[in-house]
């Protein structure tokens, strides 16, 4: 199983990009593949085309509640882990969880304890993890996903965003997070990059230049896999992961 995780700034496109990995990974046959939507304002379900019921984190908060009010003979981690299967939305080629807000007040240590046992084990049911995060990657810091083969910063070519960016690379290491390898990505938007801007310390993998199809999609429909197939924001993930594939041994 390998997981490549995405994070950036609000607005960087990172959700986007996310989907089309996904779009190039089922292109290449390289399935199951479980999406993870970890950022708290979930829209990749919009970009894959898919709905979702819930959310994981609506699940823990409601498991935590009733604590006390178990069925007869069912433990908590059981109807925790029989109500987060409820919370995986299925779909061809690719399953999607959405984890949703991080947890209220109180302790919720033993539940993300479980959390984690969950995603371990639904984790070896795939090929691929893909995961959509926050700047802050309140999931990963949680440790939801213990180990990451790759974490695909994406950035905007604005002093600002790539100064996010640097930040994101900080706070991984600080956490300590098992990330075999952190690359930066440049969204570029219709904006021409100032020389020497992707000075960062951060090996560039990519960029993606502005896409008018692309932009036309995402006020339709909003599904990536309704873009042209000459999109050439596609074009230019699919050569990141062609890219990822020969940096990281077939990745």
């Amino acid at each position: 199983m390998t997981t490549i995780a995405l994070a950036g700034k609000g607005g960087s496109g990172k959700t986007t990009i996310s989907s089309f990995v996904i779009d190039y990974l089922l292109r290449r046959g390289k399935r199951p593949i479980l999406a993870v939507d970890a950022d708290p304002n979930s829209n990749l379900n919009e970009a894959l085309g898919v709905s979702f019921d819930g959310t994981v984190a609506s699940v823990v908060d409601e498991i935590m509640e009733k604590k006390e009010e178990l069925p007869a003979g069912m433990t908590k981690d059981r109807l925790l882990e029989f109500h987060l299967q409820d919370a995986l939305s299925e779909s061809e080629g690719f399953d999607l969880l959405v984890m949703g807000r991080t947890e209220g007040p109180g302790c919720y240590c033993r539940a993300n304890d479980l959390l984690r046992d969950f995603m371990e084990k639904l984790s070896e049911n795939y090929q691929y993890v893909v995961m959509d995060n926050e700047a802050g990657m309140e999931h990963l810091s949680r440790k939801t996903t213990r180990d990451v083969d790759a974490l695909l910063i994406v950035a905007n070519p604005t002093p600002v965003s790539l100064r996010s960016a640097e930040r994101i690379n900080e706070t991984a290491k600080k956490l300590k997070l098992r990330i075999k390898k952190a690359y930066l990505v440049i969204n570029e938007l219709g904006m021409n990059l100032p020389a020497g801007s992707t000075e960062v310390n951060l090996p560039l993998l990519g960029k993606i230049p502005y896409d008018e199809e692309l932009l036309k999609t995402s006020l339709n429909s909003g599904c990536v896999f309704d873009s042209p197939e000459n999109s050439i924001a596609r074009k230019a993930v699919f050569e990141i992961m062609e890219k990822l594939s020969c940096f990281s041994n077939g990745i």
